[in-house]
C-alpha cells in the first residue's frame, strides 16, 4: 500500500511540470482587438504579442488590410496593392 501511493504521488510530480507548460503553450487563435477611429473600424491581429496584419474598415467601402512588408518592423504595406508606399514618419509629437 505504501509503494502505492509512493508511486501515486511520484506521477502527479512527472506530470504537474507538463501541465503548466500547457498552460504557458502559444496560442494557434489570434488576438483580434477591434476600434473605432473616426468612421473607420480596425482590426488589429496578433499572435503572441506580434502585430502581423490590420484590418481597415471604411464607412460604406470595402475592407482592406494592412500586412507587415519585412516581418520584424512597423512597416506596413496594402495586401490588395502592394506597391502603394504607406507613410511611417512622423511629422509632430507633444
Amino acid at each position: 500500500m505504501r509503494t502505492l501511493h509512493r508511486l501515486l504521488l511520484a506521477s502527479l510530480l512527472a506530470l504537474s511540470p507538463l501541465a503548466v507548460m500547457a498552460e504557458d503553450a502559444p496560442t494557434a487563435e489570434p488576438d483580434v482587438t477591434i476600434r473605432q477611429d473616426g468612421d473607420k473600424t480596425i482590426q488589429e491581429y496578433r499572435l503572441n504579442g506580434f502585430l502581423y496584419a490590420i484590418k481597415i474598415t471604411p464607412k460604406g467601402m470595402p475592407p482592406y488590410f494592412l500586412v507587415r512588408a519585412d516581418g520584424s518592423q512597423g512597416n506596413f504595406i496594402r495586401s490588395d496593392q502592394p506597391d502603394m508606399l504607406i507613410p511611417s514618419w512622423e511629422i509632430f509629437s507633444w
